[in-house]
């Protein structure tokens, strides 16, 4: 039964360990037309004049693509 138990634990701890991590990036416009890819889209930026364009980024550089979708359009320009 101890063997069963342990077993089922081990188990356990391979499933949690087996799930993937969620990586959430957004894509975050100052008011000055400056876009930048936001670390965790839940955690906002204090202060005002900025806008979210995009959120739930699975990966940094699926969120960097809309930065460059954005400024192809207009919505964003590059902070150099």
């Amino acid at each position: 039964m101890m063997r069963l138990a342990f077993a089922i634990g081990v188990l356990a701890l391979g499933f949690a360990a087996a799930t993937p991590a969620r990586a959430d990036f957004g894509v975050i416009r100052f008011e000055r037309g400056v876009c930048t890819v936001w670390t965790e889209s839940h955690a906002k930026p204090t202060g005002a004049g900025w806008r979210v364009l995009w959120f739930h980024q699975p990966t940094r550089e699926a969120a960097e693509g809309k930065i460059k979708w954005g400024m192809a359009h207009h919505w964003c320009h590059n902070q150099w």
